[in-house]
């Protein structure tokens, strides 16, 4: 009798340690959130680049120097056209143009009218404050405010595209009012042809 309760005790601390065990691996799994998507604008990829057209001739390499001169040119102008596009901030919870904001696209379209051929990406962003479902939502809404509002500028909206990165991407890395100020905003990429 006794070495049957023994017994008894035994199997039940095994199996107590094994649930435990089995417990705790459950537990400890990590979980991975998978961002569902609800209709936010995908990410504008570049345009693939034509490929190049040069001749292979042994006795004028001048000609493939002149191709690789204008592929520079052309990408100096999208950078140049990156540095002077000005980004634009929102108030608060908000995706309402401000003054401030309208005047700048104003500038912002003259710029991108000058280079015919560029395309444009307008990314939205917002502060860390919110869901990351809610913060996608408005930093679309705000950069989709940006583009219509370009659009009346005369900019042809098939030389536009949005995105949004929530919070994702900061601006400043702080957490006070200053920070979120910057973090709120719509900054415009020029992409190469």
């Amino acid at each position: 009798m006794e070495k049957e309760r023994t017994m008894e005790r035994g199997s039940a601390r095994v199996f107590l340690v094994l649930s435990c065990v089995m417990f705790m691996a459950g537990g400890c799994a990590k979980n991975e959130m998978v961002k569902k998507d609800e209709g936010i604008a995908p990410a504008a990829s570049a345009p693939a680049k034509a490929p190049l057209k040069t001749e292979v001739v042994k006795e004028q390499p001048v000609k493939q120097a002149k191709v690789a001169e204008s592929t520079m040119g052309e990408n100096q102008k999208t950078e140049e056209l990156k540095s002077a596009l000005a980004k634009i901030y929102f108030d608060f919870d908000s995706y309402k143009l401000s003054e401030a904001a309208r005047s700048n696209l104003v500038k912002d379209a003259e710029l991108i009218k000058k280079d015919s051929a560029e395309k444009v990406r307008i990314e939205g962003n917002c502060d860390e404050r919110g869901s990351d479902e809610y913060n996608l939502a408005l930093g679309e809404k705000r950069a989709k405010a940006a583009m219509e509002y370009m659009v009346t500028l005369g900019i042809p909206a098939e030389r536009l595209s949005v995105i949004s990165y929530g919070k994702e991407k900061p601006a400043d890395p702080g957490h006070d009012e200053v920070a979120w100020a910057k973090n709120r905003r719509d900054e415009f990429v020029a992409l190469s042809k």
